[in-house]
């Protein structure tokens, strides 16, 4: 019998109080109250036969770029201590609370969500979940080391590179990046206009799934029953599988093997010219320089000192951006997406790994060469589906005993979401590779 949802919070509130630095630096606010006070009602509607939905008294945490009515909403960044509190919870954050999730806390993030590395030398860094020296991956951080370490059962995070599912990924977590329409921002700190978008991470698709359906304000519904057998999988070989970890690449094999073996047609495809297109058009500058540096121009003229100097020099690029590199490049995305759309039509799926490496230590990046470097490689699969608008989602491979944990990528087709989900809960549910 499942523990109440009082029981729960209380386990959940007294382990991140365990913690105690580390479990400081997985989270920004911790809402102890309010917590247990969501999580009486829940279990008070259960007692009388009402259920609000399937994350009724799910304990759930937000990253800390979603607004609390009442609190600053950091965005993991020191310039934004003294900001003005929020009026009023983010979209998202009412719709957790209308479906009766219990809201445990916020969690930190990269400053200003513009990295996939997961440092914060503002609110400390967050460990990785298996071994707390190596990064967590950002920007939602704190979000996917809080699911890894069971301090919250779903945690909300955002991605606009690959933020949701690189933490996913390198914590063993699954995670969701839907198509960007999908789910609303508004009340959402915003990194990149075209491309930021909202996902869960959580232990199962299943889980992601419902916390979808509340985001996007979707019915939920059952997902479709699939098997694995009959899938068409694509995998696009070339660009995206160079400088990869032997130990990534043999976890990603593994799959396809078994893929094969359960019936699915697997092939491999060529797309490098697409794959290869979003760093091409954007070697000038990119799409979200260009839009960090306008929603931070006020902070880049009065007090850039005060931002990490690693994120700085990224938002910094944009200033430098001619209105007519970033307006070719919006040009250029759009008819990109539609020749690749038609090139992949066939498919049901694209799989990859989701990140080319395992988590480096925290403290082999302490250079700007070796951060930057390794944060390219890091946002490289990711971002490139993003720049598409293809939802994605990061599933742990089950790998040996004290391995460090590693991602499958499987992409969908925009606006596909539900199938995407549906074949993904096929997946995690048919491949003993990923049943973990």
């Amino acid at each position: 019998m499942q523990k109440s949802s009082v029981a729960r919070a209380e386990q959940t509130l007294a382990a991140i109080q365990d913690a105690g630095d580390e479990g400081r630096r997985i989270f920004t606010q911790v809402y102890e109250q309010s917590a247990l006070a969501a999580a009486r009602a829940a279990d008070e509607r259960e007692r009388s036969g009402i259920r609000l939905g399937p994350l009724d008294g799910r304990i759930v945490s937000v990253k800390d770029l979603y607004d609390i009515a009442g609190e600053v909403t950091t965005a993991g960044s020191a310039v934004r201590r003294t900001a003005a509190p929020a009026t009023q919870d983010a979209l998202i954050v009412q719709r957790l609370r209308q479906a009766g999730a219990v809201i445990i806390g916020k969690t930190n993030m990269t400053e200003f969500a513009f990295s996939g590395i997961g440092i914060n030398p503002h609110y400390g860094t967050p460990g990785n979940a298996r071994d707390a020296t190596r990064i967590p991956g950002g920007s939602s951080s704190g979000a996917g080391v809080a699911v890894a370490r069971g301090l919250s059962e779903i945690s909300i995070g955002s991605d606009t590179g690959g933020s949701v599912r690189i933490p996913s990924a390198l914590n063993g977590v699954t995670g969701l990046k839907p198509t960007q329409c999908r789910v609303p921002r508004d009340g959402a700190f915003p990194l990149s206009f075209s491309l930021d978008s909202v996902g869960p991470l959580a232990r199962s698709v299943l889980d992601c799934a419902q916390a979808d359906a509340v985001l996007s304000g979707q019915p939920l519904g059952e997902l479709p029953a699939r098997t694995v057998r009959g899938l068409r999988v694509g995998i696009p070989r070339g660009l995206l599988f160079t400088q990869t970890d032997t130990a990534v690449q043999a976890a990603f094999d593994q799959v396809v093997a078994e893929l094969s073996r359960s019936g699915c047609r697997v092939d491999d495809m060529q797309l490098d010219d697409w794959c290869a297109a979003p760093f091409k058009l954007q070697e000038k500058g990119t799409l979200i320089a260009a839009e960090a540096a306008y929603i931070h121009a006020e902070t880049l003229a009065t007090n850039p000192g005060a931002i990490d100097p690693f994120v700085l020099a990224r938002i910094q690029r944009g200033e430098t951006i001619a209105a007519s590199h970033y307006v070719s490049l919006q040009r250029a995305r759009a008819e990109l997406q539609q020749s690749l759309d038609a090139r992949v039509a066939d498919c049901d799926v694209l799989v990859l790994p989701t990140v080319a490496m395992v988590a480096p230590r925290i403290d082999s990046l302490a250079s700007a060469d070796a951060f930057n470097q390794a944060n390219m490689l890091v946002l490289r699969n990711t971002s490139v589906f993003n720049f598409y608008d293809l939802p994605a989602m990061s599933l742990p491979i089950q790998v040996g005993a004290g391995q460090l944990p590693v991602g499958l990528m499987v992409v969908g087709h925009r606006g596909g979401d539900r199938d995407l989900l549906t074949v993904c809960a096929a997946l995690q549910s048919g491949l003993q590779s990923l049943a973990l």
